[in-house]
């Protein structure tokens, strides 16, 4: 099984910095996209950014503050957010999809971790 631990988050204040991280661990063959979503209370889960291939792409929210970039030597992908506000308090979710082996595709996701920005 593919596991995808993240960490970082907490509360910060609106304007402040902070960077999340996500590991996948497991039987992977190769990993094809590692991405952020999240989801604020009463709102549904929405894509942050992700990478696909050599590819990133953003929320409109957050483009310009955020960068998503990965470790591919560690199976790690990073988020760095900037200038934080209140409305991107949310929980925030490790996406990681690939192949287990060369036949065999997974999708998996962490268990989340808790981001909030207060003003």
């Amino acid at each position: 099984q593919v596991q995808v631990v993240e960490s970082g988050g907490g509360l910060v204040q609106a304007g402040d910095s902070q960077r999340l991280s996500c590991g996948a661990s497991g039987s992977i063959f190769s990993i094809n996209a590692m991405g952020w979503y999240r989801q604020a209370p009463g709102k549904q889960r929405e894509l942050v950014a992700n990478i696909t291939g050599d590819r990133t792409n953003y929320a409109d929210s957050v483009k310009g503050r955020f960068t998503i970039f990965r470790d591919n030597a560690k199976n790690t992908v990073s988020l760095q957010m900037n200038n934080l506000k209140p409305e991107d308090t949310a929980v925030y979710y490790c996406n990681v999809r690939g192949l287990l082996t060369t036949t065999l595709d997974f999708d998996s996701w962490g268990q989340g971790t808790q981001v909030v920005v207060c003003s």
